[in-house]
């Protein structure tokens, strides 16, 4: 799954990166070392221009909330539950065929976070002895320092309690895309934890290399059966995953301080 993330890429840099055509001041973010549900992120989206006459769309940066609410929903509360979608049955579930379809995008990010169970708490849990857990953190992350691009999906909700020229009328809000977790060696693996992303948790977001980006991001591609073929895992061996401090795990805490390298895991929560 994906339930945090790091985002500290400038618009300037994702311009440069993914070939933003239009981003406003407005629109930025500053960098986010603990994205978590509900928060607003960044996505790479290509889409009409309103009110211009050319029908052609526009790579855009534009800002999201994490955690998608359809547009068919007369609430926006289930949004906190669907910051996921799985690659799978993200073609036929009802609250993501539609934007599957046509509004696709990409969310930058450095890498993602995940959290293991220590094998002396997971001896204890087996022997019903276990009373609190006490997960170590590891961060997800390109082994070449490339943007992490994860696949996801947006859906514009209309709040019908607000007038039509009320700032918060509408929203646009998103989901990540996930997959099945690598079971193939790490490119590069700490000593002492675990070797495949397989062994820190069973699912992983989808990350779009380059060369899908373009057909990815493409509103005019409708066809489920070509979507689907570009949800495939990209190449083994290409991420890293080292532990981080437990830090991470409060969402108020926030800063590049999150993102750095353990020698090892905290004391407690060996792999």
């Amino acid at each position: 799954m994906c339930g945090r993330y790091a985002a500290s890429r400038r618009p300037e840099d994702l311009a440069g990166i993914f070939g933003i055509e239009k981003w406003e001041p407005e629109e930025t973010l500053e960098p986010d070392y603990n994205v978590a549900p509900t928060k607003e992120v960044l996505a790479v989206l290509d889409r009409v221009l309103k009110d211009v006459a050319d029908p052609r769309p526009v790579r855009q940066l534009r800002r999201l909330k994490w955690g998608l609410v359809p547009s068919w929903s007369k609430t926006p509360e289930g949004g906190a539950r669907m910051i996921n979608a799985r690659a799978e049955t993200v073609h036929e579930k009802p609250s993501y065929r539609r934007a599957f379809s046509s509004r696709r995008c990409i969310l930058p990010a450095d890498g993602y976070y995940e959290w293991v169970t220590g094998k002396e708490e997971r001896d204890l849990e087996v022997e019903g002895r276990k009373k609190r857990p006490r997960k170590q953190p590891y961060f997800v992350t390109p082994a070449d320092g490339s943007v992490f691009a994860m696949a996801g999906l947006y859906e514009f909700w209309r709040d019908r309690t607000l007038p039509d020229d009320h700032p918060q009328a509408w929203w646009v809000t998103c989901s990540v895309i996930t997959t099945e977790a690598e079971s193939d060696p790490l490119a590069v693996s700490p000593a002492d934890g675990p070797h495949a992303l397989a062994e820190i948790h069973p699912r992983m977001p989808l990350m779009l290399t380059p060369d899908r980006w373009d057909a990815w991001l493409d509103p005019a591609r409708t066809d489920v059966g070509e979507l689907r073929e570009l949800l495939a895992p990209p190449p083994s061996g290409l991420m890293r995953a080292y532990p981080v401090g437990t830090a991470v795990s409060n969402v108020r805490n926030n800063g590049p301080e999150l993102l750095k390298e353990l020698a090892a895991p905290e004391e407690g929560t060996l792999f």
